[in-house]
């Protein structure tokens, strides 16, 4: 869309404290998952907490709707990861490259490379997805028969497992929405992966072009 246009001013204004609204849904559910002494008045804070933000990021999605004007199934489907991060909004924080658009416009610098971009992005999302995956997945294992994954560490041991493709098997979700979690983990694992390895290839291919055409003709 058009940078002047009401959706883009929108974006500009939002995608920062959103992003922070994210990260703190996400504190909050990790605290809510981790502490399992919490006392009833912090877990009722919590639960509200998560609460008001959901529904902030459903004010988000439906002010960026009506601002499109499309149909709500046509925004839905053109806007997909929209329409992800408001049904699971512990992935909001994926919404970085949006962000990070919203930093450069404000500050007018020099935007990096794409190279760069696409890296960076891959490595983040890798890191919020193996977190938030670990959290979702240990709530679901936690305390269940014949769990495997007892701890918090051992959540974060199968993630980051899952999400390198390497899958050691030590540790394996035995609930159905263990499973779940996990089949959207390798499926983002795979996809990152191919996207880090793919730009990284490219830059090097690059570079190594460029070299070449600097390099005096043979006589």
């Amino acid at each position: 869309m058009d940078d002047d246009s009401p959706y883009a001013r929108w974006e500009q204004r939002t995608e920062i404290p959103l992003f922070l609204a994210s990260l703190l849904f996400m504190g909050a559910y990790a605290a809510r998952v981790l502490d399992v002494s919490m006392p009833s008045g912090w877990q009722r804070l919590c639960d509200f907490t998560m609460l008001a933000l959901w529904l902030l990021f459903a004010a988000d999605y439906l002010g960026r709707w009506r601002l499109s004007g499309q149909r709500l199934w046509h925004f839905a489907r053109t806007h997909f990861l929209h329409t992800v991060v408001v049904i699971l909004p512990l992935l909001r924080p994926l919404r970085i490259v949006p962000l990070y658009d919203a930093v450069q416009h404000r500050q007018g610098e020099p935007r990096l490379s794409l190279h760069a971009r696409v890296i960076a992005y891959a490595s983040l999302s890798t890191l919020l997805l193996g977190f938030t995956g670990a959290l979702a997945v240990y709530q679901q294992e936690r305390g269940a028969p014949g769990a495997t994954m007892l701890s918090f560490g051992d959540a974060v041991w199968w993630a980051a497992a899952t999400l390198s493709t390497v899958g050691y098997g030590d540790i394996t979700p035995v609930t159905r929405g263990g499973r779940a979690i996990a089949t959207v983990m390798m499926a983002g694992g795979l996809a990152l992966l191919g996207a880090v390895t793919g730009s990284f290839s490219s830059w090097l291919l690059q570079i190594f072009s460029s070299e070449s055409d600097k390099r005096p003709p043979e006589s």
